[in-house]
């Protein structure tokens, strides 16, 4: 079984993920009328599962919309002692140190995993379990929020794959680990 831990995630110019109040309005800054994905659909072809903090999931608990996902979705938390009763069909709770959870993930058959969430991306990358990442940069600068990256112990190397623009103004990069 290939294991892979990949991040796909948008940013401001100046590394947020969220704004000051956590929204993520500004994510449709840019005009898309032709609503495309930016690649989001092939990316999530190739996972197996979807691993969130419970920032990331509450908030899309509170998306007024459909549960967007169709790959089983794993919340990590400290906090959260039960899936709210709506979702329990949708999510399953997870609790114990990454490389614990990881394994358990992996004897399910779940290998190839989409990391979400703001601060689970960053206990990932301290731990340096982050095989690839997949930003997508929008022209806007936030001023403050939630930031894609904090301190840590060591530099990780990555290597540059490929960076498209997407709808003329949003710039999509994609990294590989270098290992």
């Amino acid at each position: 079984m290939e294991k892979r831990n990949m991040v796909f995630i948008g940013t401001s110019l100046d590394g947020y993920i969220a704004d000051k109040d956590g929204g993520l309005e500004w994510l449709q800054a840019v005009p898309n009328p032709d609503q495309l994905d930016l690649g989001y659909n092939s990316f999530i072809a190739q996972v197996d599962a979807l691993v969130m903090g419970r920032t990331t999931f509450e908030t899309v608990c509170g998306f007024d919309m459909e549960w967007p996902y169709k790959i089983p979705v794993f919340v990590m938390s400290r906090t959260l002692q039960t899936v709210p009763e709506k979702y329990r069909d949708k999510a399953t709770l997870l609790h114990g140190p990454l490389q614990q959870v990881l394994g358990q993930l992996h004897k399910k058959g779940y290998g190839k995993l989409y990391i979400d969430g703001g601060s689970l991306v960053q206990s990932f990358l301290r731990e340096d379990l982050v095989d690839e990442l997949i930003i997508t940069r929008l022209p806007i600068v936030l001023g403050g929020g939630t930031p894609l990256f904090s301190t840590l112990p060591e530099a990780l190397q990555f290597e540059h794959v490929k960076t498209e623009v997407l709808l003329d103004e949003i710039v999509q990069s994609r990294y590989k680990r270098k290992r």
